[in-house]
């Protein structure tokens, strides 16, 4: 180590050219012929963009229905204002029609309008070991469920909490009216999920050479549920437990109050549906359970296909066509105020 000087200049930095600052560097000069191009070349690439990616959206096919009240949909409303009719089953239909056909893969959505699942209080309500397949908290729930962690016999719920409470349980049978008669149309209820939620984050506890039933004894399911967890899927006994499609694709919580959820995709395995959806009439079976008045929400369906880009949306094409016309409004102004002006700016006063 050097010898540290006493006096005023002990704290002097050294005289080098990085201490001292005496670096080159370049430092641009702006002026109007390299400023502007480049104004008039950003407008260009935003505009570009903007149209290719509105052309790509306007590619995508999508239909939305609304069946709060739709069709006979109206008598079940009603029904479910009552919570002492919440166990009653009520079936209903409501009937649209696709003008033009949805061709290649098509994806059928739930919708809920006015749901806020982005609450922090609503979002904490759950218990992340459980789910992941701890036993110790199968049985002795996080106090972030409460006060969804027991029955009112004391008896711990799994899956616990409010998000895994209010899951979405209505279904839905979608059916194609065609010149020969009524033809369903085929959805895949499986791999509808993420990945990493599927097989990293949430987990069945170990069997341990027993059945699922009994692993989850002990245990009640939440509040407002019709079946146990360990039931959810009575066609798939691989698709129940922590690790069923449709709970995992609930509880992974939507950022705004009116989302979608993906419930199933279309089986394009034989005809008429190998190119997609064909023009024609349609109705839709709906097993109405989920009761919306308490939050003044609405219920749909969303049919769409997706490009590379994804669904219909509007904001990124529309947010690069508007920035395109702001730039271009401003390399149009600079180019008027370099004109008046001059060059040097002799024709300015001061």
């Amino acid at each position: 180590m050097g010898k540290v000087k006493p006096g005023p200049l002990a704290r002097r930095p050294d005289n080098s050219a990085f201490q001292q600052q005496r670096l080159p560097a370049w430092s641009p000069m702006l002026t109007a012929n390299t400023v502007l191009p480049f104004f008039y070349f950003m407008a260009l690439i935003c505009m570009l963009l903007g149209v290719w990616l509105l052309l790509t959206v306007q590619s995508t096919e999508e239909l939305k229905l609304d069946y709060t009240e739709a069709g006979t949909c109206n008598l079940c409303f009603e029904k479910r204002k009552n919570v002492s009719n919440a166990a009653q089953p009520c079936i209903c239909t409501a009937v649209f029609n696709i003008k033009k056909a949805f061709k290649g893969d098509v994806f059928f959505y739930y919708g809920l309008i006015n749901f806020h699942q982005n609450l922090r209080r609503y979002m904490d309500s759950r218990d992340d070991a459980q789910m992941v397949g701890r036993k110790n908290n199968l049985k002795s729930p996080s106090s972030y469920c409460m006060p969804f962690d027991k029955d009112k016999n004391g008896v711990p719920i799994a899956p616990c909490g409010a998000v895994a409470n209010s899951i979405f349980n209505d279904s839905f049978t979608l059916s194609y009216m065609s010149s020969s008669g009524s033809v369903h149309v085929p959805l895949l209820r499986k791999g509808i999920s993420w990945y990493t939620d599927k097989n990293i984050k949430y987990r069945n506890p170990s069997t341990e050479n027993m059945t699922l039933p009994q692993v989850f004894e002990g245990t009640a399911p939440p509040l407002y549920w019709q079946k146990p967890v360990y039931d959810l899927d009575p066609l798939d006994k691989n698709n129940n437990g922590f690790i069923n499609d449709d709970l995992i694709v609930w509880m992974r919580e939507a950022a705004f109050p009116s989302f979608k959820k993906l419930y199933g995709v279309l089986h394009r395995a034989n005809k008429p549906f190998i190119n997609g959806l064909p023009a024609g009439n349609y109705s839709v079976e709906i097993s109405y359970n989920f009761p919306v008045q308490y939050f003044r929400g609405r219920k749909e369906v969303v049919l769409t296909t997706l490009t590379w880009f994804g669904g219909q949306n509007h904001f990124l094409p529309i947010a690069y066509l508007v920035t395109s016309c702001l730039i271009l409004l401003i390399a149009i102004l600079l180019t008027v105020f370099w004109f008046k002006f001059g060059k040097n700016g002799q024709n300015m006063e001061e």
